[in-house]
């Protein structure tokens, strides 16, 4: 059984029904690893092929749930095609969160591009549900059937097609349908930009795959994204640093704090030499590379208390799920973390090590979104930033990375 849901573009459009419009017949196209853009690893399923952001050996590694569904969950992933065809489908099979006791999550969303441009928005049905009771950490499964997104009336032209997939929704690929040949679209010899972060940087609460801050940053860069933010997960494991390591970049970012004070992961004297580990093992692979490390962005909540952060529902009864800190504010002389303790820290941290490695930078995440960007767009569960936010941060940080004097910025023609 399939449930179908397509994205019509002009009234010519078809309904999904499996049946192209009169006149087409369908190619089918295996969705293989060089059709990809943004996946460490692509897995092979019993419906399709599973897309990874963290690569097998890593995977190994992890015994933490949230982190398994966080990195399928494919937050910058994206088919890359070249063709004729004016309709596509694709087939998938998602999995979906849902959180017991709160209130429904969005759909995930699958942004369309030709050109480079955005041509349009669709969102699957069907699938798996994971369901997870956030008080007790136990979590079950409801299975459903494989759902297809569509698009049609693009036109008989050549072009370059992007499939953006949702960043919050883990999606097996099953099938690629088409009414022309197609072929892996050439790279655009774009500088590749690595960078890991929390949920905000894997896009949560952003309006689409394209529109998540990092997706932003990277399109008013020039910058082709390789997405590690993993949602609560941004914890200075090990195995990510050596996945970032082994993978070939042009520039990098590490944003982290929020998810070590959410999670309460560790105390100051962990916390730092934790850093220097991380930020060593990267350079173990890209000792030359520009490195950007970003601390937290404002969080009213943890600005100077501790975690660890637990979901509040006894909110206004507007149906929006909020989150708390419950750690004690006094705790931090101690070495508890919060965001204020963690941003003094990291800056100390490169500080001391820009000495000897000039391409290491430090970005305060307040120049993204601060006190005054808290008044006017106040984060709507306490933690992470709304649509506007997103767009806002993204171009602040196109701005202070890849702008004129930034660690990212393209280098100029040398000189005869």
């Amino acid at each position: 059984m399939t449930d179908r849901r397509t994205f019509a573009f002009d009234p010519s459009g078809y309904s999904g029904s499996g049946s192209p419009p009169s006149g087409t017949g369908w190619t089918t196209t295996p969705v293989t690893a060089d059709l990809l853009r943004g996946a460490a690893d692509v897995e092979p399923t019993e419906h399709g092929v599973l897309p990874h952001r963290l690569p097998a050996r890593a995977r190994a590694q992890i015994s933490d749930a949230p982190l398994t569904t966080a990195e399928a969950q494919p937050s910058g992933v994206r088919l890359a095609l070249r063709t004729r065809a004016s309709t596509v489908e694709l087939d998938v099979l998602r999995t979906t969160l849902a959180y017991h006791g709160g209130p429904p999550r969005p759909d995930g969303v699958y942004d369309l591009l030709v050109d480079g441009r955005l041509a349009g928005r669709a969102s699957a049905t069907g699938g798996t549900v994971q369901t997870v009771d956030m008080a007790t950490g136990s979590t079950w499964t409801r299975p459903g059937p494989v759902g297809t997104v569509g698009f049609t009336g693009l036109g008989a032209q050549v072009k370059d097609i992007e499939i953006w997939l949702p960043y919050n929704e883990a999606t097996e690929l099953c099938a690629l349908r088409t009414d022309a040949s197609v072929e892996a679209a050439p790279r655009r010899g774009g500088r590749v930009w690595l960078h890991h972060g929390s949920s905000i940087s894997q896009g949560s609460d952003a309006a689409s795959p394209t529109t998540t801050w990092p997706a932003l940053a990277a399109a008013l860069g020039g910058a082709e994204l390789i997405n590690l933010g993993l949602g609560g997960s941004a914890l200075l494991d090990p195995f990510t640093a050596r996945a970032m390591r082994d993978t070939p970049a042009d520039l990098i970012s590490v944003k982290v704090g929020i998810n070590l004070v959410n999670a309460d992961a560790m105390r100051m004297r962990a916390f730092s030499p934790a850093v220097h580990g991380f930020l060593d093992t990267i350079r173990e692979g890209h000792p030359d590379t520009a490195l950007l490390v970003v601390s937290p962005i404002l969080c009213p909540i943890h600005e100077h208390t501790p975690g660890p952060t637990a979901p509040d529902f006894a909110g206004p009864g507007d149906g929006r799920m909020r989150f708390a800190a419950t750690g004690d504010p006094a705790e931090s002389a101690a070495g508890k973390l919060t965001l204020t303790t963690v941003r003094a820290e990291l800056a100390r941290i490169v500080a001391e090590r820009a000495a000897d490695d000039p391409r290491l930078h430090h970005l305060d995440g307040r120049e993204l979104y601060g006190e005054a960007d808290a008044a006017e767009l106040p984060l709507p569960d306490l933690l992470h930033p709304d649509p506007a936010a997103h767009r806002r941060i993204g171009a602040r940080f196109a701005d202070a990375a890849f702008g004129a004097g930034g660690p990212f910025a393209a280098p100029g023609p040398r000189r005869a």
